[in-house]
């Protein structure tokens, strides 16, 4: 399996022949095997050049930048290889067409509701007291199929978010990372930081893996596709956040792997340093290579290569081939 990247020195990453390396300010170079890598994350200063950039191209390596407190800036997304004008006319199709839309929109929501209580009643089988949180969700995804637009079906998941995030004070149990309520550039606490963090971790993930479909990226279907350069990956992340992102953050908080000591406040937010930054891309990387059983394949399966499989079931229901059901946990 070929593996990220995560580059948080400062330096240059230049191409020498059929390879790239990177060079520290001290001068030292660390040669990267292009052949094993599908995505570069730079958190640190570097300096780039067209030249590598015209050989990422061709190796089909993106590029994700994130700035010095962790929040993601912006990706490099070579030439689409594998993009596909029928494809695009599908999902403009669907986008287009309100009721259809709906359809795959309720679609993620349901997988996302359902790995919530995968998670809750995970829990809560180990002696957590989150009754009252998996029974208002269960209240809440009743009425999903209720919902007359894209509005109205966000608004019951966002209901649904804020019990299932009340619910994380009862898991992590710990006052320094309460979490109050959900906030968002900046974070205000210590919790929402670790939140907001990992999940723009999972977007570029997935927007790296719809690099290797035939979809486009820019459109979403539960994610308004408006000015925001893509959408369809946060369409997608919704299912995954809680089975990889919650659980990640769940097992760092868990095992004292951050503590309080790894943030800081600037400008009014709350931010992961760099130390914690690196504890979290470790795990939340193991996390992604983690396999579990897959039935119906006979054989294991990695989560990173459950999400590639999910793009292509989306890509079967834009071409009518097979309804799309979201992947939901078994654990």
């Amino acid at each position: 399996m070929k593996r990220s990247i995560f580059v948080f020195s400062n330096g240059k990453i230049q191409r020498k022949q059929n390879t790239i390396f990177f060079e520290a300010q001290n001068n030292k170079r660390k040669y990267i095997p292009v052949e094993n890598i599908q995505e570069i994350y730079i958190f640190g200063e570097v300096t780039i050049n067209k030249k590598l950039l015209e050989f990422l191209s061709q190796k089909e390596i993106i590029l994700h930048f994130y700035n010095h407190y962790g929040y993601y800036a912006g990706s490099f997304y070579p030439r689409e290889h594998f993009n596909s004008g029928f494809m695009i006319l599908k999902q403009a199709e669907k986008y287009l067409n309100e009721s259809e839309r709906l359809k795959l929109a309720k679609k993620f929501v349901e997988g996302a509701i359902q790995n919530m209580l995968k998670v809750l009643n995970y829990y809560e089988n180990r002696g957590k007291d989150l009754a009252y949180y998996i029974e208002n969700i269960e209240n809440l995804k009743k009425r999903i199929p209720e919902s007359k637009s894209v509005e109205e079906l966000m608004a019951y998941e966002g209901n649904c978010k804020g019990y299932y995030y009340q619910a994380f004070d009862v898991i992590i149990g710990k006052e320094e990372f309460l979490f109050s309520s959900r906030t968002r550039q900046p974070p205000k606490n210590r919790l929402n930081a670790l939140i907001s963090f990992g999940n723009s971790l999972l977007y570029t993930v997935i927007l790296s893996e719809i690099y290797k479909t035939h979809l486009d990226p820019r459109i979403g279907f539960l994610h308004t596709a408006n000015f925001r350069r893509f959408s369809l990956n946060l369409d997608v992340a919704e299912i995954f956040k809680p089975i990889i992102t919650d659980r990640v953050i769940f097992t760092l908080l868990n095992k004292n792997m951050i503590t309080e000591k790894d943030f800081s406040e600037h400008l009014g937010g709350i931010y992961l340093k760099e130390k914690g930054q690196k504890n979290f891309v470790e795990k939340f990387d193991e996390r992604l290579r983690a396999t579990i059983s897959d039935k119906g394949l006979g054989r294991n399966i990695s989560y990173r290569s459950i999400i590639r499989r999910e793009l292509y079931k989306i890509e079967k229901d834009l071409m009518g081939d097979r309804e799309y059901k979201p992947f939901v946990a078994r654990w």
